[in-house]
C-alpha cells in the first residue's frame, strides 16, 4: 500500500539556485524536487524513508526580483581542518570580515505551490508505511516541524500545511510551458562522489508531473 500526501508550500521569497551559475545566484522558475523534498523532511525525517515528489502545481504567477546579499566566499572544508590539525598556527574558522562578499541574486517572490508526494520505505525492519503515514499526517495537521522549512535557501522560510482540496493555477489557461533541463536531485550511492541527476519538466496548465523514470545523469 502506498500512502500519498498533498501539501501547500508557500512563502514570500524563494531561491532555487541553478547549479551552472557558480557565483551569482539565479533561481529556477519553479522549485526543484530535491528542494521540496528537503522542506518535507523538515516536518518528519527518518533514515529509513525517502520522499518522492509526484506533482507540483504552480498557483501564483512566476515573479522575480534582484537583490544583493552578503555571502562568504569560502567554506570550511575537510582539507582546511587537516591543515589546521597539522599546523597549530593555521586558523580553524572563517573570518567573516575578511571573507565576506556581496553577490547579486535573482529570487522568486510570493511563491505558492500544491505538492503531491509519497514515500518509500528503505528499511522495512525498523518502520512500517502505516506508522510513517500516521506520524507525518499528525505532524502536518499540528503544524509541527523539527526545523524551519525553507524554500531553497535557509533565510527564505516556508509555510507548509496539509491540503486535501484543490486550487486554481495562474497558468491553468496556458496549454504548455517547457521549463528546460532542471536539477532533480543528488545521488549519494557513492558518498565520496555524489552524482547530479537532472530531468526535463513540462508545465501543462500550471501542473508539473515529475516522472522519476525519466531522470538521467
Amino acid at each position: 500500500m502506498t500512502f500519498g500526501f498533498k501539501v501547500r508550500i508557500k512563502g514570500p521569497m524563494a531561491l532555487f539556485s541553478r547549479p551552472e551559475l557558480k557565483v551569482e545566484r539565479y533561481s529556477y522558475d519553479v522549485p526543484t524536487p530535491s528542494a521540496l523534498r528537503g522542506s518535507i523532511e523538515s516536518i518528519y525525517w527518518h533514515p529509513g524513508i525517502t520522499y518522492i515528489i509526484d506533482e507540483i502545481k504552480v498557483l501564483n504567477p512566476i515573479k522575480r526580483i534582484g537583490i544583493r546579499r552578503n555571502e562568504l566566499k569560502n567554506k570550511m572544508s575537510s582539507r582546511t581542518i587537516l591543515k589546521a590539525k597539522n599546523n597549530p598556527k593555521k586558523k580553524l574558522f572563517i573570518d567573516r570580515k575578511e571573507d565576506i562578499a556581496q553577490r547579486n541574486s535573482s529570487i522568486l517572490t510570493d511563491v505558492d505551490y500544491l505538492v503531491t508526494f509519497h514515500f518509500v520505505i528503505n528499511d522495512e525492519k525498523k518502520i512500517t508505511e502505516e506508522k510513517v503515514a500516521a506520524i507525518l499526517g499528525r505532524r502536518l495537521d499540528k503544524g509541527e516541524c523539527f526545523k524551519q522549512p525553507y524554500l531553497g535557501c535557509r533565510e527564505f522560510a516556508a509555510q507548509i500545511e496539509r491540503f486535501d482540496g484543490d486550487l486554481p493555477s495562474y497558468y491553468e489557461n496556458e496549454e504548455q510551458r517547457d521549463l528546460g533541463i532542471m536539477l532533480y536531485d543528488l545521488d549519494y550511492s557513492d558518498p565520496t562522489e555524489p552524482q547530479a541527476l537532472f530531468y526535463h519538466p513540462i508545465m501543462k496548465k500550471g501542473v508539473i508531473t515529475v516522472k522519476k523514470d525519466e531522470v538521467y545523469c
